[in-house]
C-alpha cells in the first residue's frame, strides 16, 4: 500500500474538513473497507460498515461521500457514502419546503427551544412555539420525533423557523370541526376520561371536551364517580344532549348499559301471576309494581266487568293483590296486567 508523508498529510487535512462532501471514484476495495479518490492524489477510506450490501461495491465506481474524520489510523481522511446520501437527500427535501408546509423532525438539542438539521439546513422551533402546554425542561423533549409547520424560511442561509403549536392548534380546529359535523344525540362515541369531579367527569371525544353528569354514569346512586371510572379511562359513551351554539356536549355511560327497568321486564312472562303493589291511580286504572321492580298498568277493563265501577272503589294506593301479565313490550318497557280475581 502506498505510503504518505508527513507533508501530504498535513496538506491533505488543510484542504478537506469534516463534513464536506465530495465527488470520488473506488480506487481499491480492501476486506475492512475502500479506498476512495475524492480528487488528485488525495484519497480517503471508507470503512465497510458503511454499506449495505458491500460485495456489490466496484472498483471504477463513483459517488459522493462526506468527510466523517480528518485522520484515521493509517493517516486517512475517513468519509462515509452513507452519510452523504442522508445530507444530500436531507437538504433535497428542505429546499421542497416552503411558508406553512409540514414536516417531521427530531429534536438534537434544547436551548431556548428545539434545534434539529435536515441536510444542510438548520431546523429551530423556539421555546414558545414547541407546544400549546406547559413545558416543564424543554431538555426532556431532545431526541423526540415531532411535526411542525414552517414559519420562516430563508433558503440563502440554510434556516428553517417552524412552530409545532401552530400545527397542534391546526390538527384540533380540523378535528374539532369534523367533530362537530359528524355529532348528534344518541350518537356511540368513544372518549377518554380527562378530569373527574366530585359532580361529573370531563371526556376528550376526538379532542372535544365532553361532560357526563355524575347522574348519568350509573343507575346506582354514586358518593363519588370514581366509583365507575378512573381518569385514563377509554369507554364508550351515548351522546345524550347537544348545544352546538355554545359548544356544549352532554353524554352518558349509563345509557349503553341495561337499566334496572328493562331487565325486571326481561324477568317476567306473559300469562304468569305475580304479586304487586298499588303505586299510583288513574281515570282509567292503576300503576302496579311487581317485588322485581317493574311496573304495568292494570286498565279498569282488566279490573272489573262492571263499567260503571271507578277505579278507585276497586284497589287503593298501597294495596298489595295478584295480577296476570297479559302483554309485554320491552322495547319500550311496557306490561299490561289482568286482575287475577276479577272484581264486580
Amino acid at each position: 500500500m502506498e505510503k504518505f508523508s508527513l507533508e501530504e498529510i498535513d496538506k491533505t487535512f488543510t484542504n478537506y474538513k469534516k463534513g464536506q462532501i465530495f465527488d470520488g471514484v473506488v480506487v481499491t476495495k480492501r476486506p475492512d473497507g475502500l479506498i476512495f479518490n475524492i480528487g488528485g492524489k488525495n484519497d480517503a477510506f471508507i470503512p465497510v460498515s458503511d454499506f449495505d450490501n458491500y460485495d456489490d461495491v466496484k472498483i471504477g465506481e463513483r459517488f459522493k461521500v462526506i468527510i466523517t474524520k480528518q485522520k484515521n489510523d493509517e493517516g486517512l481522511i475517513e468519509a462515509s457514502k452513507r452519510d452523504a446520501q442522508e445530507l444530500i437527500v436531507g437538504t433535497q427535501n428542505a429546499q421542497k419546503l416552503k411558508l406553512g408546509s409540514r414536516f417531521s423532525f427530531v429534536a438534537t438539542s434544547g436551548e431556548h427551544g428545539l434545534h434539529s438539521k435536515m441536510g444542510e439546513f438548520e431546523i429551530f422551533v423556539p421555546l414558545a412555539e414547541v407546544s400549546t402546554k406547559f413545558i416543564h425542561n424543554i431538555k426532556d423533549l431532545v431526541g423526540k420525533q415531532f411535526e411542525a409547520v414552517v414559519t420562516e424560511y430563508d433558503k440563502e442561509n440554510k434556516k428553517i423557523i417552524a412552530s409545532i403549536k401552530l400545527l397542534q392548534e391546526q390538527v384540533k380546529e380540523q378535528c374539532e370541526n369534523l367533530f362537530w359535523n359528524s355529532i348528534f344525540v344518541n350518537k356511540i362515541v368513544t372518549g377518554k376520561v380527562k378530569k373527574i369531579l366530585p359532580y361529573g367527569i370531563f371526556v376528550d371525544v376526538d379532542g372535544v371536551d365532553c361532560f357526563c353528569h355524575i347522574s348519568n354514569l350509573s343507575y346506582e346512586k354514586l358518593e363519588s364517580p370514581e366509583q365507575v371510572v378512573k381518569e385514563g379511562d377509554t369507554l364508550q359513551f351515548k351522546v345524550i344532549e347537544l348545544d352546538r351554539d355554545n359548544k356544549k356536549v352532554a353524554i352518558g355511560l349509563k345509557q349503553l348499559q341495561e337499566s334496572p327497568k328493562e331487565r325486571a321486564i326481561k324477568e317476567v312472562s306473559v300469562g304468569d301471576t305475580y304479586t304487586g303493589e298499588v303505586i299510583k291511580l288513574l281515570a282509567f286504572g292503576a300503576i302496579i309494581k311487581l317485588e322485581n321492580g317493574a311496573t304495568g298498568l292494570l286498565h279498569i277493563s282488566n279490573a272489573t266487568d262492571n263499567k260503571q265501577k271507578n277505579i278507585y272503589e276497586l284497589v287503593r294506593v298501597g294495596d298489595k293483590i295478584e295480577v296476570e301479565i297479559i302483554s309485554k313490550d320491552e322495547a319500550n318497557q311496557k306490561l299490561s296486567f289482568k286482575l287475577k280475581e276479577m272484581k264486580e
